[in-house]
């Protein structure tokens, strides 16, 4: 995973099969797939859906558990959307953390401002066209759909970055400025995650646990040993930690953190983001998922390594539980959250960064013209696995999410939406 290409190859391959095996087996055997996306794991009172909630979606066949007294059951969905994907979003976070933070971060400084603009124009305008549009078609359908504004605000990072090199060749200045747009997007969506999403009521006193675990992992197995150590090229106390104890003080503090979220009302998912600024890192950075990151010997980044296969396979059970959708539940959603990704999407980044470019004078990168901004509009339409997390919390389980999810599977089409709006404004590929 030390090159953008190989995080694209290995994540996608494996989401795009798990999705299609979810898209057959549901149209299949809609009964069988359900029982296999809420099949209990554990009942028990810590962690997990709530059992009345549970009973009602698994149905007739949860009789036939003898559940005890209990108030919680970890299903297969809750393990890979609440728990395991809290994997696949501590690398989002580390690449946006390194980006924010070390010296040459891709979002520090001018050079990310037109991007960074032009993201928020990527958010705005599918927001306004969703609710634009639901607004329209009356008030029962605003009603119904309205929860789900944020689900065309997502841009896929690996199918987008995918697409961009296809469109503009992978040496284009577009390539890159997409790329930023991409992470920026999904940093902004992680918080709308956390502030509008909670995943049940709000109980903030347990985000402190978060807090004391990051602080702890920070100051006794980060801080203090190179405080220890200063003066001393030898270094004997960090070299002893980080040999000894490696990456399992901050695996811990993960956990703990992990349960302080899922306790706290706040997307457990998002559990671990606390925990990544504790964990020592290298000194600059080099971009996101830069090939030079494989010469790099911090935590930080040998974290991210071991971490690759597992986030592999659970984006594979996270498309084969969630993208499971039977055809006739397209309905007003699923062309709301389409309109929102297609149309809004190039429209909002080619207005906000035209006005960046322009009248704020903070210009594109060289070799990048206007009109790219429309192309990498519809590049970042794509929004597939994002898209697809938030119609999951957005929505409770039933029709409405279940169109909103087809939605984000049709924003494929913005594949073939790229490729005719890079013949229609004559992009030249730059491949080096």
């Amino acid at each position: 995973m030390y090159r953008v290409w190989n995080f694209i190859a290995s994540y996608s391959v494996l989401l795009i099969i798990g999705a299609v095996l979810a898209l057959i087996w549901a149209n299949i055997d809609a009964t069988s797939y359900h029982h296999f996306v809420e099949y209990p794991l554990w009942f028990n009172s810590m962690i997990g859906v709530d059992i009345g909630h549970w009973t009602h979606a698994y149905g007739e066949a949860a009789h036939h558990y003898e559940v005890g007294d209990v108030e919680k059951v970890l299903t297969m969905h809750y393990l890979v959307n609440d728990a395991l994907m809290a994997l696949f979003f501590a690398i989002a976070g580390k690449e946006v953390w390194e980006a924010v933070i070390l010296k040459n971060g891709s979002l520090r400084g001018k050079k990310a401002a037109t991007p960074l603009f032009a993201t928020l124009g990527g958010m705005l305008g599918p927001i306004g066209v969703y609710l634009g549009l639901a607004m329209f078609l009356g008030s029962d359908v605003f009603d119904a759909v309205s929860k789900g504004w944020a689900i065309p605000t997502a841009t896929d990072i690996a199918f987008s970055y995918l697409v961009g090199r296809i469109v503009f060749g992978a040496g284009h200045p577009a390539v890159r400025f997409l790329l930023l747009l991409a992470i920026a997007d999904d940093a902004a969506g992680l918080i709308i995650l956390a502030i509008f999403y909670p995943s049940g009521d709000l109980a903030v006193e347990w985000l402190g646990l978060s807090v004391v675990a990051s602080a702890a992992a920070f100051v006794f197995f980060n801080w203090l040993p190179r405080y220890l150590d200063r003066g001393d090229q030898a270094r004997p106390r960090s070299t002893w930690v980080r040999q000894k104890l490696s990456y399992w003080p901050y695996a811990i503090a993960g956990v703990l953190s992990w349960y302080g979220f899922a306790q706290s009302g706040i997307h457990p998912a998002l559990g671990l983001l606390p925990i990544i600024p504790a964990i020592p890192h290298a000194d600059r950075a080099f971009g996101f998922f830069a090939e030079a990151e494989k010469y790099l010997h911090d935590l930080l980044n040998e974290m991210e390594h071991k971490l690759a296969l597992p986030v592999e396979v659970v984006l594979f059970f996270f498309g084969l539980l969630n993208a499971g959708v039977e055809f006739n539940s397209i309905s007003e959603p699923t062309w709301l959250v389409l309109a929102g990704l297609v149309i809004g999407k190039p429209i909002g980044i080619l207005l906000f960064g035209w006005v960046a470019a322009y009248p704020m004078r903070l210009g594109l990168p060289a070799g990048m013209r206007t009109v790219d901004l429309i192309v990498v509009g519809c590049v970042a339409a794509i929004g597939f696995t994002v898209s697809l997390f938030v119609a999951s919390v957005a929505f409770e389980a039933g029709p409405v999410q279940d169109a909103a999810k087809m939605g984000a599977l049709f924003s494929f089409g913005a594949v073939f939406l790229s490729l005719i709006a890079g013949k229609l404004f004559r992009v030249e590929k730059q491949n080096t």
